[in-house]
């Protein structure tokens, strides 16, 4: 009986979990789609105060902290195994050397990644350890760092097995690049960067999903962004090194000045717990 009891109990927590996580990505893409109001954080390479950049351990933090979008970067290894990592070499984020591409997973899946300039205990992770752990979870951009049509294929193939397109963004530095990737796979929802006002005209034009505009505030101005507004499309901007040294420096003077450029409402930071804690002071984040 009491082994009977415990299996219910067991059961009953893996439940509750699953629910709690599939209601957290659905109060997500809900605010996504359907709340424009609503500021979005979303976390740079899962920044952490605790952990290592697009770690496994990062990732599982920033969903526990309550984040509606995590970037990671995607890159291919010398055997085609896809694995998260930004930089082009190991150098600065493990305790190896090299080129990614040049290494196979074999020699990659021995390092330690590095966090304040220290080991730790994790790993390089996969592109699929982590489409596994964000499924169901949280929103997921991916900046795709890896070259050639086998590491497109191979990265769709591993979406569409998961059946997580619903919660990515594909994020493209040209929006040109849309149109093969949309042949690949179908399902997929874009984020593209704009550099100035013809590229937006052109971004306008594309036939497949783009419901986020990447700009930059070199190029703002309020006219411009509330007609990309009024498209139904969310507008993206960085609070990276400008606005988030502002913000260490004192406290919600870098954020003040982000939301100044008014029709933002997704921003991405390397201090996604401070960018949350001032959204709910007023009243802009769920």
């Amino acid at each position: 009986m009491r082994l009977h009891r415990f299996f219910l109990l067991a059961l009953l927590v893996l439940l509750t979990s699953v629910v709690t996580a599939q209601s957290q990505l659905d109060s997500i893409l809900s605010d996504f789609h359907n709340r424009p109001d609503r500021i979005l954080v979303a976390s740079h390479r899962a920044q952490s105060e605790n952990n290592p950049e697009n770690s496994v351990a990062a990732v599982k933090e920033m969903i526990a902290m309550g984040v509606d979008i995590v970037e990671l970067d995607v890159r291919e290894t010398k055997d085609g195994v896809l694995i998260i990592m930004h930089d082009k070499t190991v150098d600065r984020t493990t305790t190896g050397k090299g080129l990614v591409e040049a290494m196979t997973w074999k020699q990659l899946k021995k390092l330690y990644l590095l966090h304040n300039g220290k080991p730790t205990e994790e790993k390089i992770p996969t592109f699929k350890e982590i489409v596994k752990l964000v499924k169901g979870n949280v929103m997921l951009d991916i900046d795709y760092k890896a070259e050639g049509e086998r590491a497109a294929k191979s990265t769709l193939k591993i979406m569409r097995k998961k059946k997580i397109e619903h919660q990515c963004l594909f994020f493209l530095y040209d929006y040109k690049d849309a149109d093969p990737l949309f042949k690949m796979n179908p399902h997929l929802q874009f984020m593209t960067r704009a550099y100035n006002k013809a590229d937006v005209d052109s971004i306008f034009k594309l036939t497949m999903p783009v419901p986020v505009v990447h700009a930059d505030d070199k190029f703002y101005s309020d006219s411009l962004m509330s007609i990309i507004r009024a498209k139904g499309k969310r507008l993206w901007m960085n609070a990276l090194n400008k606005y988030d040294k502002m913000e260490l420096e004192k406290r919600d003077t870098g954020f003040d000045a982000l939301l100044y450029l008014r029709y933002t409402n997704i921003i991405q930071t390397d201090l996604p717990w401070a960018l949350l804690e001032y959204l709910k002071r007023r009243g802009l984040h769920r």
